[in-house]
């Protein structure tokens, strides 16, 4: 069952108007199944925090659910339930923060290391440069997300480069490296990058299958970046 469709279980416990529901409700319905638990609450997580971006910016259009529908090709007959979960966190008075906190619990409570936070983050760049700019509010609302998620300045900087590489244009910034960084060095370290990046490495940590738009992009930027650098290196 595509994991879209299970979040329509949940649209009903969203009537009592706070989002705050569904993930609890997440959380107890999937206790004795943490695998499907980690995909669903990766999906509610992108929604609803996508959503509370999108409010943050000031900038809300009705192409937010269109864009999200494009970057992650969700199938016709479930986009009824993502508008649904998409529009409740959009109205509802708690905070992102709120949100983000609950989700950092529920995915720790999963059994996830800090690499589905930064999936998950991830996926919130995508969104946030879908008009083809990150702008300073979507930043300071990622970097904030990055914050309670506990992920390190380092690696916040790093997944930054790599959804910026068009303007800043930095090799190593994307791979996370100092340019005087050797060769062999440069080589090991991006083929580490690549195999956590391998699609196969995402749905194992719970990543859903229709998200993996994220890796192709990742892997993408990855090879970009090494591929420069190498031509850089490469003796004349």
């Amino acid at each position: 069952m595509s994991v879209f469709a299970r979040l329509g279980q949940f649209v009903s416990v969203a009537t009592t108007g706070a989002i705050s529901g569904v993930i609890e409700a997440v959380r107890t319905v999937f206790e004795g199944d943490p695998e499907t638990r980690r995909r669903v609450a990766f999906s509610v997580a992108m929604i609803a925090l996508s959503a509370k971006m999108a409010k943050a910016d000031g900038i809300v259009t009705p192409d937010e659910v269109a864009a999200f529908q494009e970057i992650f090709e969700i199938p016709d007959k479930e986009a009824r339930n993502v508008a649904r979960l998409y529009n409740l966190a959009k109205q509802d008075v708690a905070g992102f923060e709120t949100y983000a906190a609950k989700m950092a619990d529920l995915c720790n409570s999963s059994g996830n290391n800090g690499l589905f936070l930064e999936d998950i983050l991830d996926g919130l760049f995508h969104i946030a440069k879908a008009d083809g700019v990150l702008h300073d509010k979507e930043r300071n609302f990622l970097g904030r997300i990055a914050e309670i998620f506990q992920i390190s300045e380092a690696s916040f900087e790093q997944i930054t480069a790599r959804h910026t590489y068009e303007t800043n244009h930095d090799p190593y910034a994307v791979l996370g490296l100092a340019r005087a960084t050797p060769l062999d060095e440069i080589k090991k370290h991006y083929r580490r990058l690549v195999a956590e990046a391998h699609p196969d490495r995402l749905m194992a940590r719970g990543v859903p299958e229709e998200f993996l738009a994220i890796a192709n992009s990742r892997m993408a930027a990855l090879n970009t970046a090494f591929a420069e650098i190498e031509k850089e290196k490469r003796p004349a």
